[in-house]
C-alpha cells in the first residue's frame, strides 16, 4: 500500500487510530495529518516488511545515547575557499589558520561571516552550504 493510494484518504481520526495502535503511545498535539499519515505508512511497512536495518539503528541508537545533539562536523583544510553569492554580490571566504579571511579581516567563525554579510543570524556552515537544511 502506498502513501498516496492508502493512508491519504484515511481521516485524521483514522490516523490517530492507527498511530496509536502501531506504536502504544497517543500522537503528539499539533503534528499534522501528512506527518500522521507517512507515519502510519512507515510503521505499517516495517510490520509488513521488517524495519531498519541494522547499521541504521544503531548509528540512531548512538545518536539518542548522546541526547541527540550531534551534527555532521565539516572540516575545511587550510586554504579552502568558500564562495557564496549573496543578493547579486559574489562573497570569498578564505580558510587561515584557526579562523577565515574575508574582505581584508580575520574570524573566528563562519558565523559571524555570516551575519556580516546578511545582517541576520545565520549559522554560517548552512550558509555556506556545508550543512544541509533539516
Amino acid at each position: 500500500m502506498t502513501l498516496s493510494t492508502g493512508f491519504k484518504d484515511l481521516s485524521r481520526a483514522d490516523l490517530m487510530e492507527r498511530y496509536e495502535r502501531s506504536l502504544n503511545a497517543p500522537p503528539p498535539k499539533g503534528m499534522s495529518t501528512l506527518l500522521l499519515c507517512r507515519i502510519v505508512a512507515f510503521e505499517t511497512q516495517a510490520a509488513e516488511y521488517g524495519g531498519l536495518g541494522l547499521r541504521l539503528r544503531n548509528q540512531l541508537r548512538s545518536i539518542a545515547d548522546a541526547g541527540g545533539a550531534v551534527s555532521p562536523t565539516v572540516y575545511l583544510k587550510s586554504d579552502a575557499r568558500l564562495i557564496r553569492e549573496w543578493n547579486g554580490v559574489t562573497h570569498v571566504v578564505d580558510r587561515i589558520g584557526d579562523g577565515f579571511s574575508y574582505r581584508g579581516k580575520t574570524y573566528r567563525s563562519l558565523s559571524a561571516i555570516a551575519k556580516e554579510i546578511t545582517g541576520a543570524k545565520w549559522s554560517g556552515p548552512r550558509f555556506f552550504g556545508l550543512k544541509r537544511s533539516i
